[in-house]
């Protein structure tokens, strides 16, 4: 586990660049650091020890010098791998998942992607080619960037690795912001960074020496294969399999592995499958004296399966405070709430064990959010309603001031690339239109995202949902958060629910065994009654509450948002009259927390990656995340 950067062709750059690149991600990997440099390409390493701890340095090459790597992940099957190479003549200087990848690379090229199965993001480097070969995971658990803007490539695990770089143009892509707003990330490989992209999912890269880049997909998670005859205790018996198997193979290491714990079933269910392996302590995190803390449940079944768990608290101001400092790890603005806990439950983790399981995935795979079931009702509606009545009564109900079933005659007559309730999650098109200080950048959202649904439109609105949750939230929103927040305090998070051969399954199974009218996680769910306490088995989830939209009501919390709805950063992009009108719709009962929450989380990023455009009470925040 680790970080990563490099550049290429850059014989003006001073020597030490690299270096401070490298050093603008060392929580990556505080343990190590090593660089390679040539006339062509400079690349730079930082390393958190896992898996061999005394070997496995990086750049590493290949048996004849000519390959160079940098990799960050683990690679959860490949002593396979190892063997395969073995009988083509390979030999192994070290026991690192590392050396699989510089051999398979130099043995398969990108074919090597086909065989692996873990979380990863890696680069190489080909001396005899001069070309630069860059990959991400299936599902997008470990991070990679490129910087391209014709004249100057660069790569890093994190954008702010390219502050560093003298030929980096930082530049704020304001024609996204529509769609920050919207979404609360970028469902895209574009950036709030003028060119600066993101490796998606499944793809991989190669920057040729003439100075082209190229982008391959070579794996997207589809819904091919659903085998309409399985049953429900079928796909439980299976998964089941499947999830103990996951978990021992994420359970590797040469160091402690611990686990998080919430109150809910997939944290649950994987700590349960952990603990059958080894001893394993369990991380909780709550608030004291709130009724949105999960500890009482968390600590009673640590205690049922004879397990430690380690209770952890945060406040309002632990909250408040490291807002700016969460926003630096980002690398882009995420107004995700539950960040913030999940940074403290790290920080508090990393004081004992420095790799932690967690239970992502399983709401994407397997069907666990709530919005998923509103399938039903609309479905009917469809069904019965033609198509240009729908059309008729949802125009009608739109002038109308608001009434019971308003919204879902409105919602009716929309295609779901438009409904689905996370393409304009935050502020819709209307919203937009009221808060944007330049309303013409405002971009119709649905249409943006509308390919996903494309990709799946023959099939039922459950599983497109699911599988627009597979490309956008998870990638972007679960798993973004998962690594920025645990890196930053230089701890390995490994998500079993996450994994190749978990979703090969999830994507065979049929609507019915993975929703039903009243219940999520159906087949997940009835697994986990075979080994869980039916409390836990059965709960509703909860997601990661906080007491965020209670706080914002209160000193000095509220007084904080005024300030920044009223800072140089809010009258450079925003109507500050709409967004005060919406903090005090806030106060006075109407929940808007996630709308206030979103602009408050901008205007921090925003002051601490462009300090120079802000006059105003910004200095500490620099100071803060030394940007």
């Amino acid at each position: 586990m680790c970080g990563f950067v490099g550049y290429v062709n850059q014989k003006d750059v001073p020597t030490n660049t690299i270096n401070s690149m490298a050093d603008r991600i060392k929580h990556r990997g505080p343990d190590d650091e090593a660089y390679f440099h040539d006339e062509q390409a400079v690349m730079g390493f930082r390393r958190l020890s896992i898996i061999d701890l005394a070997h496995g340095k990086q750049p590493m090459y290949n048996r004849d010098q000519t390959k160079v790597l940098t990799f960050n992940g683990e690679i959860y099957n490949y002593q396979e791998i190892r063997a395969d190479l073995q009988k083509l003549g390979y030999e192994f200087q070290t026991d690192v998942d590392s050396e699989v990848l510089i051999h398979g690379y130099d043995a398969w090229g990108p074919k090597l992607l086909d065989r692996l199965r873990g979380m990863y993001a890696f680069v190489i480097y080909d001396k005899t080619t001069n070309e630069v070969f860059g990959a991400r995971d299936h599902f997008g658990i470990k991070p990679l960037y490129y910087y391209d803007d014709g004249d100057t490539f660069l790569w890093a695990s994190e954008i702010k690795a390219f502050l560093e770089h003298p030929n980096f143009k930082k530049e704020f892509n304001e024609a996204l912001l529509p769609i920050h707003l919207s979404f609360e990330f970028i469902p895209s490989r574009d950036t709030m960074f003028k060119n600066v992209y993101k490796v998606l999912p499944g793809q991989y890269f190669i920057h040729h020496a003439n100075g082209e880049t190229e982008t391959h997909r070579y794996f997207k998670f589809n819904y091919d294969h659903i085998d309409n005859s399985q049953t429900v205790e079928e796909d439980a018996k299976k998964i089941r399999g499947i999830v103990d198997e996951s978990v021992k193979a994420h359970m590797i290491a040469d160091v402690e592995v611990g686990s998080f714990l919430s109150s809910g079933i997939d944290s649950s269910y994987v700590l349960n499958e952990a603990s059958k392996l080894k001893p394993i302590q369990s991380f909780s995190l709550g608030f004291k004296n709130s009724k949105y803390s999960e500890l009482s449940w968390s600590t009673e079944f640590a205690k049922e399966i004879k397990q430690k768990n380690t209770p952890l608290y945060m406040t309002g101001d632990d909250y408040f405070d490291i807002l700016p400092t969460i926003m630096y790890y980002m690398d882009e603005p995420l107004s995700n709430p539950s960040a913030m806990q999940l940074y403290y439950l790290s920080k508090g983790t990393r004081q004992s064990v420095k790799v932690a399981l967690s239970g992502e995935g399983a709401d994407e795979f397997f069907g666990g959010y709530n919005t998923y079931l509103e399938a039903i009702p609309f479905e009917r509606y469809q069904k019965w309603v033609p198509k240009g009545i729908r059309k008729m009564l949802g125009g009608i109900a739109e002038k109308l001031p608001r009434f019971h079933g308003r919204r879902f005659l409105v919602r009716g007559a929309q295609p779901l690339s438009e409904r689905y309730y996370r393409v304009n999650y935050v502020f819709d098109y209307h919203d937009r239109n009221k808060i944007l200080k330049n309303p013409s950048l405002n971009q119709d959202a649905g249409a943006y995202t509308k390919h996903l649904f494309d990709d799946v439109k023959g099939l039922d609105e459950m599983t497109q949902m699911q599988y627009f949750d597979i490309n956008t939230w998870l990638p972007y929103d679960i798993l973004h958060k998962a690594d920025r927040m645990s890196m930053a305090n230089s701890l390995e998070v490994r998500t079993p629910l996450v994994d190749k051969e978990v979703a090969k399954f999830a994507a065979t199974m049929p609507v019915k065994t993975r929703i039903h009218a009243d219940e999520t996680k159906v087949s997940l769910r009835t697994a986990a009654e075979a080994e869980l306490p039916e409390r836990v088995a059965k709960k509703e989830k909860m997601g990661f509450p906080s007491p965020i939209a209670t706080w914002i009501k209160t000193e000095p919390y509220k007084s904080r948002i005024i300030e920044a709805f009223n800072s140089d950063v809010a009258h450079k992009f925003f109507n500050t009259d709409a967004l005060m009108e919406i903090l005090h719709e806030h106060i006075n009962g109407k929940s808007s927390m996630q709308k206030i929450f979103t602009i408050y989380t901008f205007i921090l990023w925003y002051e601490v990656y462009f300090p120079e455009d802000t006059t105003a009470k910004t200095v500490d925040l620099v100071r803060r995340t030394q940007v």
